[in-house]
């Protein structure tokens, strides 16, 4: 029998403001999600490399939404860890960084199509699109499920407590957790700032052409802008937290490493509702798919239009991003 009671009243605030944050954002999230499956599943037409992306970024979402509940449940009866929490925290912890490596992975595929249109052709194609988010769905289930034996034990545990589901036991600072910060989210921040700068750059310079265009390329650049706001918004303060993490665990602070604790726990919940803002944007990205068939959801269709020669640049070539 589970004890489902929690003294701590920090702990209860925490499984307060999870509930306030996990339940709109599954009540959202489900039936805008399926929608935009049905959307990109059935709907288009064309199969492009931003439209497979999409579709494995669902399905990172979709594990997500399905684990909340349990994380809700897990957190407010101190769950100990077992088989179910083993499947539960795998699906879990498999959305973030496939998520980030998603939006990184299609911030790349947009930078090299409109900067450079002549290689894309051969750089791009909606099967390589595919391979790459195989490829990165192997990696990171093999991953997730290989963490646990690359934590440390905790040395200074003297007492046989049971291990709590969703909850890191060891004081052990734990260097393959440094590792996962730095490359599952401060280097692909920096690609993604980079690619979308880039763009956004290079569309401001070409809006001076039709109003037709240009009310797209402002169109583009609202699109662009608003996903890096929410990625850094919605990533940042929980990868700054875990590093804080890291290095409290090198100071054996307990009174400061139970607050980080629980500020790894607050902005697990923001992180999370990334999900939800995901399923906003395949809504409005649909939308506007429909209204303007050139435009496809976070990408940009644009001519360009040059005096230069055809080798440099072709006058009316088309790049789907």
């Amino acid at each position: 029998m589970i004890n489902c009671t929690i003294n701590n009243t920090s702990q209860e605030g925490i499984v307060l403001f999870q509930f306030i944050i996990y339940l709109p954002t599954v009540s959202l999230g489900i039936p805008l999600t399926m929608t935009a499956f049905w959307i990109f599943c059935c709907k288009l037409k064309i199969w492009t490399e931003t439209r497979v992306y999409m579709i494995n970024l669902m399905v990172a979402d979709s594990f997500l939404l399905f684990a909340l509940p349990f994380v809700i449940y897990f957190t407010k009866c101190n769950y100990p860890s077992d088989k179910l929490c083993a499947v539960i925290e795998n699906i879990y912890f498999i959305n973030r960084p496939m998520s980030i490596l998603i939006i990184t992975l299609i911030a790349i595929d947009r930078y090299i199509a409109i900067k450079f249109p002549l290689k894309a052709k051969m750089l791009r194609s909606p099967l390589k699109s595919a391979s790459t988010c195989v490829f990165l769905w192997i990696t990171l289930i093999i991953y997730v499920n290989l963490r646990q034996r690359f934590y440390p034990k905790d040395t200074y545990n003297t007492t046989d407590k049971k291990k709590i589901c969703f909850q890191k036991e060891s004081t052990e600072p734990n260097y393959s957790l440094l590792f996962s910060i730095i490359f599952g989210y401060f280097i692909p921040l920096v690609i993604v700032i980079f690619c979308s700068v880039q763009v956004i750059t290079y569309l401001k310079k070409k809006m001076a052409t039709s109003p037709y265009e240009t009310k797209l390329m402002r169109k583009a650049i609202h699109i662009i802008s608003v996903n890096l706001c929410v990625f850094i918004v919605c990533f940042s303060p929980f990868y700054i937290t875990l590093l804080l993490r890291f290095a409290v665990d090198f100071v054996k602070d307990f009174s400061l490493l139970w607050k980080v604790r629980t500020s790894i726990q607050i902005c697990a919940c923001l992180a999370d509702s990334n999900c939800c803002l995901d399923a906003f944007c395949y809504y409005f990205a649909a939308k506007e798919c429909q209204e303007f068939p050139s435009v496809f959801p976070t990408c940009i269709s644009t001519r360009f239009k040059t005096n230069q020669s055809q080798e440099s640049q072709p006058p009316t070539d088309q790049v789907m991003i």
